[in-house]
């Protein structure tokens, strides 16, 4: 277990760091405390969370860097995410951030392959002094080791609980079983030991675990469709850790591998869904579930490699399937495959797939919910057919934060030119057919004025002094290169150059 302590900030940028990989589906906000009415009505926007952690943290003024924000990470997925939630809150409580009154955000992330939160709230204290920061890394590891040392026990009698529910039939599934709950299980003459963080946690005797095993037929059926996956997904994954890792996270199915790290000599599927599990060497010979092809077989099989991708999800995108080829090391730039020293032309049908894709991500950015809606960014997105993109089933909280802010700016009788207002607001005014749009492409808003029942006239510039001024006729202005994009891992995207990555992806995890 381990908290990281992040950099502090003036302008609470971990909110817009968490919130980029919310809105890139590897992260949720699972908890917000004392935020007031914020988050009770709809999905809160990263301004609305600056806004009141901002005012919050302004009843001390002394305090330059109010931001506070913590990575807590466990190792592998020892931990459930409410488990590690409730440590969490432990922590917060120790350190002094647990307060009546004090607003609290925790986000859980999906990207590594540990599970783990970050949680950002302010250094003041509902009383508006400095939450005490003196010695503030060792005080947190102190914590962590009282909290751990408090709790280590109970753990270990709740997991071995939950072992008990699963199917296993031998000493050796038992282990697997709890390696996948986080533990190392050994037994000497009659005693079995259970270790976890380099300690003895638990001891019992051998024979009150051969009465928990399963006496019931095998699951045929569990074991062919686990066979289909194996085979799937092997020849989509470069090495037997993204293996373990996609079907962890696509079918909660644990690959527990024995013998020596390179060289294993058998594996135990843990199915967490059914409780099943199942001896490998019946479902797919080890040999043959590690047979990844050489990097030679690789490049020659490429382009058959992602013609797959596109059959396990055709709406995939350049960049997803970047993340899937920088494991083989290689990667696509403008329609051409690179692997070291060599390079081959990606099929045309592909390369025109991939832009297709890109831009319907990006028109299903905007989350339209009608046709009209649909169509005017299908037409910004290079003619990209309307049937292609899924409508969004509800309107978000940013729409209707930008809907009430564009009846303030058309409801003023103080505004004498409503469109320049529209810009300062972020909003360019498009016309499609009989249908008028504000449209926000940063934070990706599209609001049809004609159909939400604006004053259009209020449009037009009001300068009494020049009737016959000519009027400038909206049009719908060209779009740059929709379908290019920018990388995810550009520092600029979440607002901070710092380097939030190595703590995600678990690297840095000490025990």
């Amino acid at each position: 277990m381990i908290a990281t302590i992040l950099p502090g900030s003036t302008n609470f940028h971990a909110v817009g760091y968490n919130e980029h990989k919310v809105s890139k589906g590897v992260a949720r906000l699972i908890e917000i405390l004392n935020f007031g009415s914020i988050g009770i009505y709809g999905t809160p926007t990263s301004e609305e969370l600056v806004k009141h952690l901002t005012r919050y943290s302004s009843r001390n003024d002394r305090i330059k860097k109010p931001q506070f924000h913590v990575a807590i990470s466990c190792k592998g997925h020892e931990l459930t995410e409410q488990q590690l939630l409730d440590f969490a809150h432990q922590y917060l409580k120790e350190m002094g951030y647990m307060e009546p009154g004090h607003p609290i955000l925790v986000y859980s992330h999906y990207d590594t392959s540990n599970t783990h939160l970050h949680i950002v709230t302010s250094r003041v204290g509902p009383d508006g002094r400095k939450i005490d920061h003196n010695n503030e890394r060792r005080r947190s590891q102190e914590v962590i080791n009282k909290i751990l040392g408090e709790d280590s026990k109970k753990k270990v009698d709740l997991d071995f609980e939950r072992a008990k529910k699963y199917k296993f039939k031998s000493f050796a599934q038992f282990k697997a079983v709890m390696l996948s709950l986080g533990y190392e299980v050994f037994k000497k003459n009659d005693t079995v030991f259970f270790k976890r963080g380099g300690k003895i946690q638990k001891t019992m005797s051998l024979g009150d675990i051969y009465e928990l095993y399963y006496q019931g037929k095998p699951d045929t059926t569990g074991a062919r469709q686990l066979r289909s996956i194996l085979k799937k997904y092997r020849d989509t994954c470069a090495d037997k850790e993204e293996l373990k890792k996609e079907l962890k996270k696509k079918f909660g199915v644990d690959i527990v591998f024995f013998g020596k790290k390179d060289e294993p000599y058998g594996y135990i599927l843990v199915d967490h869904s059914t409780k099943e599990v199942f001896h490998g060497a019946r479902i797919l010979a080890v040999d043959e579930l590690l047979d990844f092809s050489t990097p030679q077989e690789r490049f020659q099989r490429i382009e058959d490699f992602i013609d797959r991708l596109f059959t396990l999800n055709p709406k995939i995108t350049q960049g997803e399937i970047f993340d899937k080829l920088r494991r083989h090391k290689a990667y696509i730039k403008k329609g051409v495959i690179y692997f070291e020293d060599q390079s081959k032309p990606l099929k045309q049908f592909m390369v025109d797939a991939l832009a297709r894709n890109n831009r319907i991500q990006w028109i299903e950015s905007f989350n339209p919910m009608t046709d009209v809606e649909r169509d005017i960014l299908c037409k910004m997105g290079k003619g990209t057919p309307s049937d292609l993109i899924t409508l969004s089933p509800r309107r978000y909280n940013s729409y209707s934060t930008s809907l009430a802010r564009l009846h303030d700016i058309f409801d003023d009788p103080n505004v004498t030119d409503v469109r320049k207002e529209l810009r300062n607001e972020g909003f360019i005014v498009m016309k499609d057919g009989d249908n008028t749009f504000a449209i926000d492409f940063n934070r990706h808003i599209i609001i049809n004025l004609t159909a939400e029942g604006f004053n259009l006239s209020r449009l037009q510039s009001q300068r009494q002094n020049q009737p016959t001024q000519r009027k400038t006729p909206v049009r719908i202005r060209p779009l740059r290169d929709v379908g290019a994009g920018h990388g995810e891992n550009r520092e600029w995207e979440v607002g901070y150059k710092g380097n939030y990555d190595r703590i995600d992806d678990g690297s840095s995890l000490k025990r």
